[in-house]
């Protein structure tokens, strides 16, 4: 059985829906950020049960398709530019890499996720970028060249508007100012 999990974006949170899930004596098959394979079928008792671990967690469990379908775009992307996991081919574009993995018509997958969120994909993509910037910022160890390089951009001077856009700040100024960053699951919120 397949479950859908909202707000699973890191390897930590993939471990805490585990733990609670083994907890109440479910098998799983595997783990991924957003989504949990079970060895069993859960009767609706269970599921609550479920539910509850993981709404006390910080979690969700997706019940709608085109919730979960929502959840597998963000996925999909922050493992792109938050893990830098490499699935997606340098030369492919997001649209065409989401279709494929999704399975979907991208006009759809862009209309599902601008009428559940009520913002774009690009603008997602954008503040995923945005604050992978800032992680690399407050690290202060590559140059805004390299940053561009690894994030896709055209230059240096693109990754600068547009972080300029999303947070009303040049990177320098950001670097100087110390601001907080948000956690990965408040990213585009």
């Amino acid at each position: 059985m397949k479950l859908h999990i909202k707000n699973m974006v890191c390897d930590r949170c993939k471990r805490v829906v585990r733990e609670e899930l083994e907890k109440l004596g479910i098998t799983l098959t595997s783990v991924e950020l957003g989504e949990v394979e079970t060895a069993q079928n859960i009767d609706p008792e269970q599921l609550m049960s479920v539910k509850k671990a993981l709404e006390v967690n910080g979690f969700d469990l997706l019940d709608d398709r085109r919730l979960a379908i929502v959840e597998h775009i963000k996925t999909l992307i922050i493992e792109e530019v938050q893990y830098l996991k490499g699935h997606k081919p340098a030369q492919q574009n997001f649209s065409d890499y989401l279709s494929d993995k999704i399975g979907y018509e991208y006009s759809y997958l862009s209309n599902l996720f601008s009428t559940e969120t009520g913002q774009t994909i690009e603008q997602y993509i954008i503040a995923q970028k945005t604050e992978k910037v800032k992680e690399w910022l407050s690290y202060d160890e590559l140059t805004l060249s390299e940053m561009a390089w690894r994030l896709s951009y055209s230059s240096t001077a693109h990754l600068s508007n547009q972080f300029k856009k999303v947070t009303g700040m040049t990177p320098g100024e950001f670097k100087k100012s110390k601001l907080a960053r948000i956690t990965l699951d408040k990213v585009g919120q």
